[in-house]
Order: C-alpha cells, then sequence, then structure tokens
C-alpha cells in the first residue's frame, strides 16, 4: 500500500537514508530538514534512485512554521509522519549550555509535538494515520554527559503513548521505535566528543561505550529501522499502537 510519507531530520543521517529505503517500497517520500539544500540533496538522490520525492525546509520548532507548511501539503495529503530529526550536545550537566538544553527539548519534544498536533486533523478526515517517533535506546537507559538528549527520548515514549490513546477510536496508530546506536553523522560526532569528555580514545568509545552494552556487538542499520518503520505504517499494523519496538541488539534484555 503506497503511503505518503513525510519525514523530519531528512537532510542527512538516519532520515535520509529512511527516506531512500521507504521510498524503494514505492512510497512518496516528503523529505524536510531545516536546511533546505540538504532536503533538497535528499530528493534528488530519492528521485535518482527511481522513487518519488519532494523537499521543504521546516523549522520544527516553529509553531508558525509547521503551520505553514502542513497548509501548503493540502495537495499532497500525508498518510505517515516519521518524527526524526533530532541533534546532541556532549557535555557534564554543570557545564550544559541552557541554550542547548532547550535546542534539544525543543526539536526532539516540541517538534513532534507541533508536527503530531498538526497532522492529525487531516489523518482524522481521511481515516488513516501512522505515526513513527524515532525514539533511541536513551529513551530507556541514560549516558552520563548526554542529560538533554536522555530527557527528551524518554519523555518521546510518553507523549507517544499518549498519542496513541486520543487516537484509538480511528485507524491511526502512534509508535516509537528505539534504535541503539546507528553509524552515522550524528554518532560519528557523539564518537569525538565523548572520547573528550571521557579522556579516551575514539576507539575505545565505539568499544567499550557504544557497542560493550550490547550482546551482539555491531551498530544497527538504517535498514533494519526502514523495516520496523515498514510495517508499523503498514494496514497489518492497526492494532499496534502505544508500543515502544526497540532494536538493540540485546541491551535492554540484561
Amino acid at each position: 500500500m503506497k503511503q505518503t510519507i513525510l519525514i523530519t531530520g531528512a537532510g542527512s543521517g538516519l532520515g535520509r537514508g529512511l527516506g531512500l529505503c521507504l521510498a524503494r517500497e514505492g512510497h512518496a517520500i516528503i523529505a524536510t530538514d531545516l536546511n533546505r539544500e540538504r532536503a533538497e540533496e535528499t530528493a534528488a538522490q530519492i528521485a535518482a534512485a527511481g522513487g518519488e520525492a519532494k523537499a521543504g525546509a521546516l523549522d520544527v520548532t516553529s509553531e508558525a512554521d509547521v503551520r505553514l507548511f502542513w497548509d501548503k501539503l493540502a495537495e499532497s495529503p500525508v498518510s505517515v509522519l516519521i518524527n526524526n530529526a533530532g541533534l546532541q550536545h556532549v557535555a557534564r550537566v554543570e557545564e550544559f549550555p541552557v541554550e542547548q538544553w532547550d535546542l534539544l527539548l525543543g526539536v526532539m519534544i516540541r517538534g513532534p509535538f507541533l508536527m503530531i498536533r498538526a497532522a492529525l486533523p487531516g489523518m482524522r478526515a481521511r481515516g488513516f494515520g501512522r505515526i513513527v517517533n524515532i525514539g533511541s535506546i536513551h529513551s530507556h537507559v541514560a549516558s552520563p554527559f548526554k542529560s538533554a538528549y536522555v530527557s527528551a527520548k524518554h519523555a518521546l515514549i510518553g507523549f507517544s503513548k499518549t498519542v496513541a490513546l486520543e487516537t484509538a477510536g480511528a485507524d491511526i496508530t502512534c509508535n516509537t521505535v528505539c534504535p541503539a546506536y546507528v553509524r552515522t553523522p550524528l554518532v560519528d560526532a557523539q564518537i569525538r566528543d565523548q572520547a573528550l569528555q571521557r579522556g579516551i580514545s575514539e576507539d575505545e568509545v565505539i568499544g567499550r561505550i557504544m557497542l560493550d552494552p550490547m550482546p551482539k556487538k555491531t551498530f544497527i542499520t538504517i535498514e533494519e529501522i526502514a523495516a520496523a518503520a515498514e510495517y508499523l505504517i503498514s494496514p497489518l499494523a492497526r492494532n499496534v499502537t502505544g508500543q515502544t519496538l526497540t532494536i538493540d541488539g540485546g541491551w535492554t534484555a540484561q
């Protein structure tokens, strides 16, 4: 079943990868990013691979920007929303800049709230909708030096469950996919930052901090996350809502 899928933070990394993977499954992609050029690059890559995609600049923290963007989508009804936009800042709590705290929670909690609030009227009117929020292993566990990120990702699960309950009377679902580390530019930056904070090498960060807690000892792939999303957005997943699908190599089984 072909869907029109809006992905936030689709200008690079996981968001771009999800767009490419889901387009290969026949879905139409609306790639959004704070950086218009990066969103357009993603759409161009999808088109070059034979897929269907549009691009747009979007600041998910801005109520006015979100409202204007959704108003422009009237001719392209969105059946699936993937809230993926995210960023990281690594610092001790006592050294954590307030403006960075506000930015991280703005992008990863206020953003999904504004996007879902804007998406739901259309989904209800059409009688179908799928919302996939991209959480993290840090939706379940904590790591030092990531207070804002951990707080935002924990909160995202609670918000997703609330949306699931509020939409239970329609064929609309809201779920959270929580992967462990995926080797993206965001994670590469974390490797450097954590090496500095902990006083260890980047290889030690990868081995001891990122992969050692995972019994399977391997990074999660974008394709694995896309496969989870593909199931969650399908008609067969109509009774899967308010759930957290964790892809962590066994991390939280311990």
